[in-house]
């Protein structure tokens, strides 16, 4: 059904591009309207090829098509986008009548800049971001632990292990204490590519590499890929919690999306946490979701992912209508909520003023800070 509506909304976004590049004065004739409708015709044929032929598929041609279509998807939204506001500003023609055109082609030309910076930005290696949080709870001789976080990695067709390669390279470079992962690892359509357990068995910390569940997990045969990286050494936390070093541990809850999807909202955190031991506890969970509950049952940082920070702008607006802690740093009581943009890209490999991004995070005792 998902599929679909998007199909009817891209199709819808492809038909109002036409008629308004169509609409243009340097285009206004009968020969060059039926070039522009042909071509428009062509595009949209090539989009349904890559998205029901290259989605679930393997192989350089089928790949070719999906990017394609991943791509023209975001060329769609973010030029509608910029096109339609003008049209409602001028209520469809009706104001701003003698300036029409050239804002039209002024729209059109800031369209394609925007499109040709997302393209860079979603093609560039993720940004490092640093922080320090501070916990009461964490013994001193733990004070500068480093955690490296990355989130949706979507590993797939687009972004295969040559990527990821890059990326553990960075996470080296790091030289991080542990390493975490914060669910959708992979993208859970068509088939794990072969070239993905070495490189991952390359992603390496003395505490340990740890994962938990985002809602790709739950698609397509990503149990097999859930095993193929726990035998390369990806510790899966479950709705469980493991103790990293003394009195620091770490806790895992399946992704908590898929059940607020389907009208399930029961806590799931508070059961998780009530029963572990005392000392500084660091909580993954791949949607910044029932926040309150992790802060009110001790956890004292809380690291999630999910929202890509909008990925597109202006979709940011949208995703953050249902997810308010939508990046970067919060604060929640005692608790310090970290949302990352995401590592890798869902979709268009576009990103529009919300770089992807490895974070970093120091651990700080404030035992340490007394002494």
């Amino acid at each position: 059904m998902f599929g679909l509506i998007l199909n009817l909304i891209a199709t819808l976004m492809h038909g109002y591009l036409t008629w308004r590049v169509g609409s243009l004065h340097c285009f206004n004739t009968v020969q060059r309207h039926r070039k522009i409708w042909l071509s428009s015709l062509a595009l949209w044929l090539l989009y349904l090829a890559g998205i029901y032929l290259g989605h679930d598929a393997s192989g350089a041609v089928t790949s070719l098509l999906d990017r394609i279509a991943l791509d023209w998807l975001g060329v769609l939204f973010i030029a509608t986008t910029i096109m339609l506001t003008l049209d409602l500003l001028t209520a469809f023609g009706l104001w701003a009548t003698p300036y029409l055109n050239r804002l039209r082609i002024g729209s059109l030309v800031l369209a394609v800049l925007c499109i040709v910076v997302a393209l860079v930005q979603g093609n560039r290696a993720p940004v490092v971001v640093r922080h320090e949080v501070a916990m009461a709870s964490l013994p001193a001789g733990l004070d500068g632990t480093r955690i490296a976080v990355l989130s949706d990695l979507h590993l797939g067709s687009q972004l295969n292990a040559g990527w990821l390669a890059a990326r553990v390279a960075q996470i080296a470079a790091l030289k991080p204490d542990v390493i975490v992962l914060l669910g959708d690892l992979f993208e859970g359509h068509g088939a794990v590519d072969d070239a993905l357990p070495p490189v991952l068995a390359r992603l390496q910390a003395p505490l340990g590499v740890f994962a938990v569940t985002g809602n790709h997990e739950f698609h397509g045969d990503s149990a097999a890929a859930i095993a193929m990286s726990e035998a390369v050494g990806v510790v899966w936390l479950r709705n469980r919690w493991q103790q990293i070093a003394p009195k620091l541990l770490l806790a895992g809850v399946d992704d908590l999306t898929r059940h607020q999807r389907n009208g399930d909202n029961a806590d799931r955190i508070t059961p998780l946490l009530m029963e572990r031991p005392k000392g500084a506890t660091v909580l993954l969970s791949h949607s910044p979701l029932q926040i309150e509950q992790a802060a009110a049952t001790g956890a004292e940082l809380m690291l999630s992912g999910h929202t890509h920070g909008g990925q597109i702008w202006p979709f940011s607006y949208l995703v953050g209508h249902y997810y308010p802690y939508l990046a970067g740093r919060y604060r929640i009581g005692t608790m310090t909520l970290i949302v990352s943009r995401g590592t890798g890209l869902w979709g268009p490999r576009m990103r529009l003023w919300q770089p992807g991004e490895i974070i970093e995070v120091t651990l700080r005792s404030a035992k340490a800070a007394d002494n």
